[in-house]
């Protein structure tokens, strides 16, 4: 399978430069596996790029919602496959305990917000909430655990027969952790990034910044890291970055990341535009 980042949360220009490398879209990650099935786990701006790289024949698509915060869904009605009319989408994603899927959707795709609605996309749309339960798409299991941010979010595991990748853009493990990770059955996201190959995960703050933070639902590097080495991941890609921080900053942090892990779990920069094959 092959993973591209489309949207990395955005990053500022370092000092001099004119676009910043770590990028300045938000949420949004491709999965494609090697028969063909594409996957795209949250909905950011970077979806919109993401559209125009699909193939125009393709019959049937995934989009896979952590949750519905808006940096996570502000690109869904960018997305040029939802207007075609021969082809199906299928959305997948969190239900609250007052609301739907399709009623939580509904309020971001209609007006003020949005000129269309939902209902009125040309292509052939299904939604699913999301379970515990395993799911086959396509070539890919997938399955989806919630974990610890506000408001319904949920991390997933994807896997083909030869490798996983686990995706928790916003998650917040160490808010139970006190004096370090606990067992797994008390580890927020355990189950979802067991052993993976790859593990795309939250990332935003520093240790310092972290401090002033504990509770919004997002983790300091130190602490992905830790949650990297705690669940066996192969290698990291620290995500989800604070759009205050430039490529500088950011380049630090991943230095620091590499450094933390050794050479228990590789780092990969989260650069916008990154393909990983694995």
């Amino acid at each position: 399978m092959k993973v591209t980042l489309w949207g990395t949360r955005g990053s500022l220009a370092s000092p001099g430069a004119e676009t910043a490398r770590y990028g300045g879209n938000t949420s949004c990650v491709e999965v494609r596996g090697d028969a063909g099935t594409i996957l795209v786990v949250d909905a950011g701006s970077g979806i919109r790029r993401l559209g125009r790289a699909v193939p125009r024949d393709i019959h049937r698509l995934d989009i896979l919602l952590t949750h519905l915060h808006m940096d996570h869904i502000q690109g869904l009605g960018f997305f040029a496959p939802l207007y075609w009319d021969d082809v199906e989408v299928h959305i997948w994603g969190p239900a609250s305990v007052t609301l739907g899927l399709r009623e939580r959707l509904q309020r971001y795709l209609s007006p003020p917000l949005f000129p269309v609605r939902l209902r009125d996309l040309d292509c052939r749309l299904t939604l699913h909430e999301v379970t515990r339960d395993e799911v086959e798409i396509g070539e890919f299991h997938v399955r989806a655990s919630f974990i610890c941010h506000p408001g319904p979010t949920v991390g997933y595991r994807i896997a083909d027969s030869r490798a996983a990748v686990a995706y928790m853009s916003d998650h917040e493990p160490a808010l139970a952790w006190g004096n370090g990770p606990g067992s797994p059955e008390w580890t927020s996201g355990y189950d979802v990034a067991e052993g993976v190959d790859l593990l795309i995960h939250d990332a935003q703050y520093t240790a310092d910044e972290y401090a002033e933070r504990i509770g919004w639902g997002h983790s300091a590097i130190d602490d992905t890291v830790t949650f990297a080495l705690h669940t066996g991941a192969r290698r990291l890609v620290p995500y989800h970055h604070d759009p205050s921080h430039d490529d500088e900053q950011l380049d630090r942090m991943t230095a620091h990341a590499r450094e933390a892990a050794a050479s228990s779990c590789e780092v990969l920069p989260g650069c916008e535009g990154a393909t990983v094959t694995i």
